[in-house]
This record gives C-alpha cells, sequence and structure tokens, in this order.
C-alpha cells in the first residue's frame, strides 16, 4: 500500500499480553493471560457495555503464528501503517512477553511495518488486580535502570530490529517510544549513547519518541531532554476538560483511587474533543486516536471509564485528530492509535460481537478515503 494514498501515518499501539508466562502463573495462577480479566469484567451501571467478547480473532494466543498474521492483515485493510509492539526491558538483561515480537522479528512474518516502545515501569499487582484477591500490593517485576552496560545490553538486543527492513522509520531513522521518559536516571544521555550506537551500526541515528501523559509531563521538557518528537495522550487534561473543572477532576481521582468511593466516568464525545491541544499541529508533536477506555477489566468498582464510545462518535473523533495534522509534511503526520488490542482498557480496533468491524470501517473511511 503506497503510503501517498493514506492521509496519516497510524502506528497503532500492541499488547503482546496474550499468552501465559511463569510470572503471571506465580502471581496469579496457571494460565494467565489479559483475557482471564476481560471475561470476568461486569457492568456496573445501566447499559455498561461489559464484558467485552472479541470476534472474528476469538480468544487468542499470540504464540499463533496465524493469529499474528490475522492481525496484521486487518490493520493493512483499515489503514494501519504499522504496529508499535510494547517491549519490556527490565534491566539486567530480563524481559518479560518478548516471545510474540521476537518470532515476528525471527520468522519475517508478517511482513507488515513494525516499531518498538519500551514500555520502562515496574509490575505490580496494582496492575492487574481490581483490589479484591490480594490484601496488599506486591511487585511482579520491578523496572531498573543498572547503568551504561544495560543501556548498552538493549540496544544490541534490540539492533537486529531496527535494521529489519519492516521497521518504520521517521526521515530515515528507526522510531523508538519510551513510555515513561522521566523515571530513565540522566535520559539525555541514554539517548546520546543509542544514538552514537546506532550511527556505528550503520543506522541513519534513531527518532525517539516521548510519551507525554499526565498534568505534570512538558512537551518542551521532553525535547529538552533529547527526545526527537513527542507522543501527545493528554488524557489527564482532557477528561479535566470534559467536566470543565481541573479541581473536579483532582476531586474523583482523590475519591476514586484513595477513598474507593466510586467509580469515574466521563462521556466519550467529550473527552475526545478536548483529547487534542494547539501543540498537536506541531511537526514534532504526535496526537493520540482512542477508540474508546474502560479500565473495568482490570480495575472493577474503581475503574475509569469512557462511557458511549460508539464507532460513529469514534469516526469523528478521527476526523478532528486529522485536522490537527493537515498542515504537517507526510512524514510527520504520524499518530498513535491506543490501541490496537487491549482489550482489559477497553482500547482496541479488532472485532467485539457487539461492534464487529465498525470502529475499523470508520477508521479506514477516514485514513483510506474507503
Amino acid at each position: 500500500m503506497e503510503n501517498k494514498i493514506r492521509k496519516a501515518r497510524v502506528i497503532a499501539m500492541y499488547l503482546p499480553q496474550y499468552h501465559p508466562i511463569p510470572e503471571n502463573d506465580k502471581t496469579w495462577g496457571k494460565g494467565f493471560t489479559e483475557w482471564t480479566n476481560v471475561v470476568q469484567a461486569r457492568p456496573l451501571f445501566k447499559d455498561h457495555y461489559q464484558p467485552r467478547i472479541p470476534a472474528d480473532l476469538g480468544f487468542y494466543d499470540l504464540r499463533l503464528s496465524e493469529v499474528r498474521e490475522a492481525q496484521a492483515e486487518m490493520a493493512r485493510e483499515a489503514g494501519v501503517e504499522g504496529f508499535m509492539y510494547w517491549h519490556y526491558w527490565f534491566g539486567n538483561g530480563k524481559m518479560l512477553l518478548e516471545k510474540p515480537f521476537q518470532e515476528v522479528l525471527n520468522s519475517g512474518k508478517p511482513d507488515f511495518p513494525f516499531s518498538l516502545g519500551w514500555a520502562n515501569h515496574s509490575w505490580s499487582t496494582k496492575t492487574w488486580t481490581k483490589g479484591k484477591t490480594l490484601s496488599k500490593d506486591s511487585m511482579i517485576m520491578e523496572q531498573l535502570y543498572p547503568g551504561e552496560d544495560d543501556y548498552i545490553a538493549h540496544f544490541k538486543y534490540v539492533l537486529p530490529a531496527l535494521k529489519d527492513k519492516r521497521y518504520i522509520t521517521v526521515d530515515g531513522k528507526p522510531i523508538f517510544v519510551v513510555y515513561d521518559p522521566y523515571s530513565i536516571p540522566q535520559v539525555g544521555e541514554f539517548i546520546k549513547l543509542w544514538k552514537k550506537m546506532a550511527l556505528d551500526n550503520g543506522l541513519s541515528g534513531i527518532h525517539f519518541v516521548g510519551l507525554k501523559a499526565g498534568r505534570t509531563s512538558s512537551t518542551q521538557e521532553l525535547l529538552d531532554m533529547g527526545f526527537d518528537a513527542v507522543n501527545n495522550r493528554n488524557m489527564w487534561e482532557a477528561e479535566a476538560a470534559s467536566i470543565g473543572s481541573r479541581l473536579k477532576r483532582r476531586l474523583n481521582s482523590l475519591l476514586t483511587w484513595k477513598l474507593g468511593i466510586k467509580l469515574t466516568k466521563y462521556d466519550y464525545k467529550d473527552v475526545m474533543k478536548n483529547l487534542c491541544t494547539e501543540e498537536d499541529r506541531l511537526e514534532n508533536v504526535y496526537p493520540t486516536i482512542l477508540p474508546g477506555y474502560d479500565r473495568t477489566a482490570r480495575a472493577g468498582a474503581r475503574a475509569i471509564i469512557y462511557d458511549n464510545a460508539t464507532p460513529k462518535y469514534f469516526g469523528e473523533h478521527v476526523d478532528d485528530v486529522l485536522g490537527y495534522l493537515e498542515n504537517k509534511d507526510f512524514e510527520h503526520k504520524i499518530v498513535f492509535l491506543k490501541s490496537w488490542n487491549e482489550w482489559g482498557e477497553g482500547n482496541y480496533m479488532e472485532p467485539d460481537l457487539k461492534y464487529g468491524h465498525d470502529f475499523l470501517n470508520e477508521l479506514s473511511k477516514r485514513i483510506l478515503g474507503q
């Protein structure tokens, strides 16, 4: 598919949490995957859409190449340029959930563009629990930053991917997303080291993208830290704007997370109207497309929920986001789709029993004009 027929470069974030691993078995029970939480979700209010049940692909296992091929074909037909696989490197060479992407890399299949995003955060029981089954939080895997030798080892591990012909580039440089830029000690030195190693290994460099999320994150600060671009997620601010007050948003957070009084619910279309900012018009700021958000499967009654996320409102949201890209060079008309398959947070594009292919069709109409 030629780039020139696309209206934007849609990169879909991809969660590899759909196959058992020993660490999850030990914490949650044998065979745990994201599906375990998804199927146990229950409605929390009238007309609440839960549980979310997959349609075409079923409750898949990402160890199967047929599943990965089907996902890629589905994404391609919807106008998605490629997947950004979340990559878990915890330090000292420790990884989790690496098998699906490693098989994509080693097998050469699917023949579909990809990139990596470093999900540099610790795993604890707080990540998945609904607050009922465990009496206290415990660490599953801690994110560590041992220093330069580990950064070098990390680079050597991802180098074969960066050099793969399928790897997504920006201005000729492989794109690499960092989930939590602020947690990396001396992040500027990390970026400089990787860029030098990229040049030493025949690459043109690396296009580093820092994820901007939450009220404490600043676009300019991320650029000053050494990032080449910023993925503007902006959900916290959009939530506050949708209810007309930052103070209300802070109060909602306090009641939900500290006191557990009630769930936090917003209207999807109101949040989406506020998701983009004027910064998204900049060449080095890449906005976010969000098909929905509902953490009931993971958080139960403490969930954050964007209610009434329908294909119609999603299409309007995509139209809005594309408006911020109009004057950019095509190379930088990048938008991150959160997400391709984050079923436990209610943001996914894969068909479900309620909407089928409707979300995919809304995206395709706008990105491919079909």
